[in-house]
């Protein structure tokens, strides 16, 4: 059965918002810590924030992309890596880095939801929306980390990321299938993703790796 047709609204613009200020930030701490100059601040911080939306917006065909539709996202990006460079500092960097992974669960959560609502509005089955929520909320940090020569966190920190926002797209395609308000159902994916992370950060909980033994 074809998934209800939701329309984007100011609730969906105001979650792509906040969830892309927080990966922008995310974004800024891995640059700094890189000790990159302006420009690669700004490239970092806007693979960091528009990397995830980009790719889900390629998979699905739609034009135009999000941060060309909403191009003052831009000049908010470049305003932010500036002032990055102008008033943070190395003592700031652990304390920030450590704060900063609640906005990014937070941002985890919303791009979640946001992404999982847009695929499912085109009309996609809810495997593959789901699938562009978890790539809307976790590959502008993959992209990020690549860039920054690191393996990305993602990946082998083995905290659950992309489980979390797997989960919580589950939530919003069960909602939208029971008619649940908009704000009702990005609400409790956001809010899934979110406390799932926040659980992973404070109790340590960790994905067990693949180890192989060679002879």
């Amino acid at each position: 059965m074809k998934p209800p047709v939701i329309n984007f609204s100011t609730l969906q613009a105001a979650v792509e918002i906040t969830a892309t200020l927080a990966f922008a930030l995310s974004g800024l701490l891995a640059g700094a810590r890189k000790q990159l100059d302006v420009v690669g601040l700004c490239i970092i911080a806007g693979l960091s924030a528009f990397g995830g939306g980009t790719l889900r917006d390629v998979l699905l065909d739609r034009r135009p992309f999000f941060w060309v539709e909403h191009a003052d996202w831009l000049w908010a990006l470049m305003a932010l890596s500036f002032a990055a460079m102008l008033f943070m500092r190395g003592r700031h960097l652990a304390l920030t880095e450590k704060a900063i992974q609640w906005p990014d669960a937070l941002g985890l959560g919303l791009f979640t939801a946001n992404g999982t609502l847009i695929a499912l509005d085109l009309g996609q089955p809810p495997i593959v929306a789901v699938l562009m929520g978890v790539i809307t909320a976790t590959f502008g940090g993959v992209l990020r980390d690549i860039v920054c020569n690191e393996i990305p966190a993602a990946f082998h920190d083995h905290r659950p990321y992309a489980l979390c926002s797997f989960v919580g797209a589950w939530v919003l395609v069960a909602a939208v299938q029971l008619d649940a308000p908009q704000w009702a159902a990005i609400s409790a994916a956001a809010a899934t993703a979110v406390l799932l992370r926040g659980l992973a950060l404070w109790t340590g909980w960790t994905l067990p790796a693949w180890r192989i033994h060679m002879r």
